[in-house]
């Protein structure tokens, strides 16, 4: 009988099975084993689902769904707590935009603080927290004063100062075009320093929980906290916060992206025609095989039956709006853009600006020294990767980015 299995499964001893959505993607030894490492944590509920974008990360490898039963793993959520994607379609045609796509990106750069330092916000129209900023804090600023009684040393973090910030690294805002030619605005990003600070603060009291307890971990980044411990109750509480953030940072930041265009495009138009906002580092309580549990998504996007996400890909190559198929056995995920291929100091020695430039052809973004490691070339093949999840999700529209704004 002909297997119709859309996935491998890993052999991972005495741990649970890896089930693996990587035919015709390529999967890193070291990522290997780090699969194999957490499939050994004892309160692993069934199997690991891995998704065709996976690749080395701390702990546990990006790319990675994980279903436990009475723990969780903090670095296995990350310190981009929250991190993912929104995206909104616009009633524009892409006749409607100018031939010279400079100024455009100009003004989303002057919108959107972004790069390092992005806390300090430019002089003029963002020397004061902007009042809508202001409205958005005022809703989670009481359980961020409830966690700060708790942890004093969240107070000192960037937190109201970095909300509607975009930040460094492979956050990012584009403006595509669909295959109809219709545009759309699109942003990555998450919940800033306050979520790098909750999420490094819970990693580190994990390990102390571990080195107390005498636990032995294949990996230290694998320690975990126990369900009805204190600093179990502290972090899905604080994580949670960390992910409202970082669903309202995005929506701020559409909202700032959409005024740039206008005051490009004289054109009246309409937004947020179809729009998804989705996390893709994130842990939340879930009904999977007839049981509650906690499903860790460490680079992996929600993919219920009819749930709209977002896979992007790289500065040069397409990104999908895709519709989830429900699938029971990746507990229904699928992958969060294309994965990287190679490390981003690795990326740095092998490509030159020229490289970017040529990857990058078409698109108006930077090409400098700054940015070789965001190459597309760094990147798998994205194409390859929606082949790999073809039973997760289904495609409802292709878009091709004419704009990217980098961090």
């Amino acid at each position: 009988m002909t297997d119709k299995r859309h996935y491998d499964v890993l052999d991972t001893g005495a741990g649970k099975p890896v089930k693996l959505w990587t035919r015709g993607v390529p999967v890193e030894g070291a990522a290997r084993q780090q699969l194999v490492n957490t499939a050994q944590m004892p309160f692993i509920f069934r199997h690991l689902a891995v998704m065709p974008d996976v690749h080395l990360g701390k702990g546990s490898t990006i790319g990675s769904v994980i279903p436990t039963v009475g723990a969780v793993i903090p670095a296995a959520v990350g310190v981009d707590i929250g991190c993912g994607m929104i995206a909104a379609k616009t009633s524009l045609r892409a006749e409607d935009l100018p031939l010279n796509l400079g100024p455009l990106r100009s003004a989303i750069e002057r919108a959107i603080p972004h790069g390092r330092g992005s806390g300090k916000r430019d002089p003029g129209a963002w020397n004061n927290v902007p009042e809508d900023v202001d409205k958005a804090w005022a809703v989670i600023e009481p359980s961020f004063r409830e966690l700060c009684n708790d942890y004093p040393s969240l107070k000192k973090t960037n937190n109201r100062i970095h909300l509607g910030t975009m930040g460094t690294g492979n956050h990012y805002g584009e403006v595509c075009l669909d295959e109809e030619a219709y545009v759309w605005l699109m942003l990555h990003s998450g919940s800033r320093g306050v979520g790098n600070a909750i999420g490094s603060m819970f990693i580190e009291l994990a390990k102390k929980d571990a080195m107390r307890h005498d636990v032995h971990l294949p990996d230290q980044n694998l320690a975990y906290l126990e369900e009805g411990s204190k600093y179990f109750r502290d972090y899905v509480r604080a994580v949670g916060w960390a992910q409202e953030f970082a669903r309202l940072n995005r929506e701020l930041m559409m909202r700032r992206m959409i005024g740039a265009l206008r005051t490009v495009i004289s054109k009246p138009f309409q937004t947020h025609i179809e729009a998804v906002n989705c996390h893709h580092n994130y842990v939340q309580r879930e009904m999977h095989f007839g049981q509650e549990v906690y499903v860790t998504r460490k680079g992996a996007v929600r993919a219920g039956k009819g749930e709209m996400g977002i896979i992007p890909g790289s500065m040069g190559t397409h990104s999908f709006i895709v519709s989830g198929k429900g699938n029971p056995e990746s507990f229904e995920s699928c992958s969060h853009g294309a994965g990287r291929l190679m490390s981003r100091s690795e990326a740095k020695r092998r490509f030159t600006v020229e490289d970017l430039a040529r990857q990058t052809a078409g698109v108006e973004c930077r090409k400098d020294p700054a940015v070789i490691d965001e190459a597309p070339e760094a990147y798998k093949d994205v194409d390859a990767v929606m082949r790999a999840q073809a039973d997760l999700v289904e495609v409802v529209h292709t878009l091709k980015q004419i704009v990217c704004v980098k961090g």
